[in-house]
């Protein structure tokens, strides 16, 4: 084992996924400090009332890079489920499978929706227009006014709580995979029995949900060496004149502080820039305050049913309906177990302070019945019980500009040496839980004998700049 120490903070897959591929490797003893009881964060999962459950709908996608994957399969063996998708949108009223099938839009897509779309389509191969800057011109520019105004338009209001023209055309470009004509019918024939590329249509699913991922890496690190410091919240990040560093946290009364030669961060780098060391300048504090988060509020409901519907994900972007997607955890993993009960996930975006994060879990339980019935998926009787998580930071929101205040807090970040960050929180970046393995491993090798390969490291941030979400 190197001599060379790192501390990680924060254990979800980023940071679990760092500590894993510096302690198999050998290049430093590995400390991962996290706030929680338990690792994953967003990606973690929870036992309630006999069922194991996610934070919101979360699949490992075929996209995943080979090695990656390869090394999830070796550690999960027979526990990592490869399974259908098997989801559904409504769109102007109508049921329409999700991944868009060519038979089910032929059978149901709303008529007006479809000649809509293909007048929109046909003319975007005589009036092409420029992409502008924002998440409206962009998507305008290449999918024509029917699909933004019935889909992608009112999606992105409820999930990021802005108009689509306040948004950046980068929000359009890294979340929407079939940001174009061609895309989209690359997507519908990849259903086409004889076209189908591999991995189409399918996603892996741990049997134990999706959390199970994070408890894997996190298990195989501390077998290889790593150290895991649960339920310590991190409240300081200081370097000294030696250049070590110290990492302060508390847990109720206890404080506790370790010290390394490198910090790598998964947290907010917004957090961060407020909890160093000596404090970063004016303009970095500011910098830190411009740009935020989509939270997300989780209402599950448990019912007296063995199983609610037979689709895993049901995808609401509708104004009229407050939630925006409902998941239904036992079909993921194709359990029969408990029997006679199923619980619903619906998923809720939101702003802290507002009026659907003041409710109480009864109110909000209501609220996604109502909901429920509007789209013509009414309860036959209500939920038996009511469960409700809060996630501060769920999306990040891209306003328009959002890259000159990220741009300075990440020059700042860069500035501090053996400093990293990095991750979906740490990056600021809209991305799947491949991803940030695949940063974590690309962490790790930057790391030789104890010396941060920085130049390696802005080669590969060039990669995860053209990282495209994975519906």
């Amino acid at each position: 084992m190197a001599d060379t120490r790192v501390i990680i903070l924060g254990a979800g897959p980023a940071g679990v996924g760092g500590a894993y591929a510096l302690t198999r490797e050998k290049r430093a003893h590995v400390t991962v400090v996290e706030a929680q009881k338990v690792v994953g964060g967003n990606a973690g999962s929870f036992d309630w009332e006999g069922q194991r459950l996610d934070f919101g709908s979360h699949r490992l996608h075929p996209a995943s890079d080979p090695e990656i994957l390869d090394d999830i399969r070796r550690m999960m063996g027979a526990d990592l489920l490869d399974r259908p998708r098997h989801g559904r949108i409504l769109l102007r009223g109508k049921w329409i499978h999700f991944p868009l099938k060519p038979v089910d839009l032929l059978l149901k897509l709303d008529k007006g929706f479809a000649f809509g779309s293909l007048a929109d389509a046909a003319s975007k191969t005589v009036n092409r227009k420029p992409e502008g800057d924002s998440f409206a011109s962009v998507l305008m520019a290449n999918l024509g006014p029917t699909i933004c105004r019935d889909f992608y338009f009112p999606y992105a209001r409820k999930i990021w709580g802005h108009e689509p023209e306040e948004l950046s055309g980068i929000q359009a470009r890294r979340r929407v995979s079939a940001g174009s004509f061609l895309k989209l019918a690359r997507k519908v024939l990849s259903a086409v029995p004889g076209m189908k590329p591999p991995g189409a249509g399918r996603f892996f699913y741990p049997r134990r949900g999706f959390g199970q991922i994070s408890e894997t890496y996190a298990n195989e690190a501390v077998k290889a060496g790593a150290e895991l410091e649960l339920g310590w919240r991190v409240n300081g990040v200081g370097r000294d004149s030696s250049g070590m560093w110290t990492v302060t946290a508390e847990q109720g009364s206890e404080r506790r502080s370790w010290t390394a030669e490198h910090v790598w961060s998964t947290l907010p780098i917004s957090l961060l820039a407020r909890m160093t060391d000596p404090a970063p300048p004016a303009e970095v504090t500011a910098a830190a305050g411009a740009i935020g988060y989509r939270a997300m509020i989780l209402v599950y409901l448990r019912l007296d049913v063995q199983q609610f519907t037979e689709f895993d994900a049901h995808y609401l972007p509708g104004a009229d309906i407050a939630i925006t997607r409902l998941s239904e955890p036992k079909n993921y993993a194709a359990l029969s177990e408990p029997a006679g009960y199923t619980v619903l996930c619906a998923e809720l975006p939101c702003s802290p302070g507002d009026k659907y994060w003041e409710m109480d879990d009864a109110a909000l339980g209501r609220l996604v019945a109502d909901d429920l019935a509007r789209a013509g998926l009414p309860l036959a009787r209500p939920p038996v019980g009511v469960m409700v998580r809060r996630l501060r930071q769920a999306y990040p929101v891209y306003l328009t500009g959002y890259e000159k205040p990220f741009g300075v807090l990440d020059t700042w970040a860069d500035s501090l040496p053996n400093l990293l960050t990095y991750g979906r929180q740490g990056l600021f970046a809209h991305d799947n839980t491949h991803h940030a393995l695949y940063m974590a491993y690309c962490a790790a090798r930057c790391l030789v004998n104890g010396k941060f390969d920085q130049a390696q490291w802005d080669r590969y941030r060039a990669i995860f700049a053209t990282h495209v979400v994975e519906d």
